[in-house]
């Protein structure tokens, strides 16, 4: 615990990425902010996925829904490690395989619910 807290409080010397030279004043949540609002946001992802298991029927309602609570889901860990430390943890290449696979499936349900959509 005294690890992940000391990675979240920045504590640790790091390389700035580009991402962090703009951003140095506007992340400056404490701790028990960025909990606060990894909680929040993780729970948000979990409702709009068991919402999207309820209108399975529906294949639009389903498709926005699940892809929100997903990418509300995975995009929470942002509030813990940092947004530029969440995507190069992503695209590391240890895990680019399963990025890849997850934003394929979320751009497939989103073009699902586009062309049902479209088609009704």
């Amino acid at each position: 615990m005294w690890k992940l807290k000391q990675l979240v409080a920045g504590d640790e010397e790091r390389e700035e990425s580009f991402l962090e030279d703009e951003s140095d004043g506007i992340c400056s949540l404490s701790y028990t902010q960025r909990m606060y609002a990894f909680a929040a946001c993780l729970l948000a992802g979990l409702v709009c996925m068991f919402l999207s298991i309820i209108v399975f029927v529906r294949p639009i309602k389903f498709a926005i829904l699940f892809t929100f609570g997903n990418l509300l889901a995975v995009g929470s860990t942002a509030f813990v490690i940092g947004p530029a430390q969440q995507i190069n943890m992503m695209f590391d290449s240890a895990r680019i395989y399963a990025t890849t696979v997850y934003l394929v499936c979320v751009v497939i349900a989103l073009i699902c619910a586009l062309l049902v959509s479209l088609k009704s």
